[in-house]
């Protein structure tokens, strides 16, 4: 998106910059804090929440600015007042910020579902554009989050940066090409679905990133979701529960396993699928495999070192998560467009699968925990089987024991009470319950 960068030239030159209100103050926010401040012109980081203040006050001091310049605010009428003054402000409620005049777009990096579901509802209610890192509250709500967005006359788009948001400029160059794609894949150094948070601890420790977050890179949770909400963008779908995930010698460049990765005809029959592969390179980029279906045209592709088909394979070789976001920023506020976000009803789940043998009476922890991994799988099949997403499985009580990699159902646990991401999940299966029984 190469417009983006005049865009904001001219918001800067105009003085009439894009006013970001950012929710959450880890390692990736601190990093998307740095690149606003810093390094984008035509935008404004105006405020920030963050359950501890100081971590929110740190996201603007590694930033360059004078920690006695920052503003704590315990009031709407102070946030909004602050906004005004152009004073940097922080506050520990969100919802204040979602809900604050002078704030254009609410930047939401937290990977929370049910503290991100509020968040967006907030904004939306409230007429914010809403960009996210959080493919997990995606993967779970996102097509009726979008329903909401679109009544209210805002966007809700998943950020451009992290690997989906890449895959699907990616997927959008390739099609715009005339070639089809018949499959979005992501590239992973590891996959193995029984870590947890305490083999990941010292690799957590060493880059500053929290352990669960880091288990579920390497338990294949992220990577669902990932790819889920890919395909709920693209319409594509899995070709099996979990999919194909092929593992290949470490180093093996791509181009040398394009036709020969994937079962052809998985790739070829209906929208295309959603896959990875372990051990590839370039790592951790991203890729697009397509056909073309004129002789012509495969003779261009060829002379221009495509190869001979039927794949013809499209990469990118790295993904730059925060450092792009505010390209996603400004295509939303200035441009009316999503980086990534579902088309309709969801074509792909990430459903919760037992990570050990779990017992009755049990309570399942969190996302990259100790309990569950994430498995993608059809929407019409995980509806047919009631399988619980993993999206709401934390706080869930088992009713009954599941054994070691099983799925688990709606019928095996006990909910929680009065969640608002529960009740839009319910939500969005009721309204698109005749498009999954197709």
């Amino acid at each position: 998106m190469i417009i983006v960068d005049n865009a904001l030239e001219q918001c800067e030159a105009e003085g009439k910059p894009i006013r970001v209100g950012m929710i959450g103050a880890g390692f990736m926010a601190r990093g998307t804090a740095l690149q606003i401040i810093k390094y984008t012109k035509g935008m404004r980081l105006v405020a920030i929440a963050n359950r501890t203040l100081e971590r929110a006050r740190q996201a603007y001091v590694e930033s360059g600015v004078e920690a006695t310049d920052v503003r704590v605010v315990e009031s709407q009428a102070a946030l909004e007042q602050a906004i005004a003054d152009g004073a940097p402000v922080i506050t520990d409620d969100a919802l204040m910020i979602c809900r604050a005049e002078g704030i254009d777009v609410i930047l939401e990096i937290t990977g929370a579902v049910e503290f991100g579901a509020h968040v967006a509802m907030t904004a939306i209610e409230h007429g914010k554009h809403i960009v996210t890192m959080n493919a997990e509250l995606d993967g779970t709500i996102g097509a009726i989050l979008r329903t909401y967005a679109e009544k209210a006359g805002v966007i809700l788009s998943v950020s451009d940066g992290d690997q989906p948001g890449v895959t699907m400029n990616l997927y959008r160059f390739v099609k715009g090409l005339g070639v089809r794609p018949v499959l979005c894949g992501n590239i992973k150094g590891l996959h193995d679905p029984y870590r947890n948070p305490t083999t990941q601890e010292g690799f957590a420790k060493k880059w500053g990133q929290n352990p669960y977050m880091v288990t579920s890179f390497a338990d294949g949770t992220k990577i669902s979701f990932e790819q889920a909400i890919v395909a709920n963008a693209t319409g594509m779908r899995v070709a099996q529960r979990g999919m194909f995930g092929p593992t290949v010698p470490s180093g093996t460049h791509l181009q040398e396993v394009t036709n020969s990765l994937y079962p052809l005809e998985a790739l070829l029959e209906g929208s295309g699928v959603v896959d990875y592969v372990v051990g590839a390179i370039p790592a951790p980029g991203v890729f697009v495999l397509g056909t073309h279906d004129h002789p012509t045209m495969q003779h261009y592709l060829n002379l221009y070192k495509l190869g001979q088909g039927p794949l013809y394979l499209f990469y990118t070789p790295y993904h730059l998560c925060h450092f792009e976001v505010p390209n996603t920023v400004a295509r939303v506020a200035l441009l009316g467009d999503a980086a990534l976000r579902p088309l309709g009803a969801p074509t792909v789940d990430v459903v919760a699968a037992a990570k050990i043998d779990l017992k009755a009476g049990q309570m399942l922890d969190g996302l990259g925990g100790y309990c569950t991994y994430g498995l993608a799988e059809n929407s019409d099949v995980a509806s047919a089987e009631n399988l619980l997403p993993i999206g709401l499985a934390e706080d869930c009580r088992l009713k009954r024991d599941v054994a070691k990699d099983q799925v688990i159902t709606y019928d095996d646990i006990e909910m929680p009470a009065g969640r608002l991401s529960d009740r839009l999940r319910k939500e969005q299966d009721a309204y698109f319950a005749k498009t999954l029984a197709v």
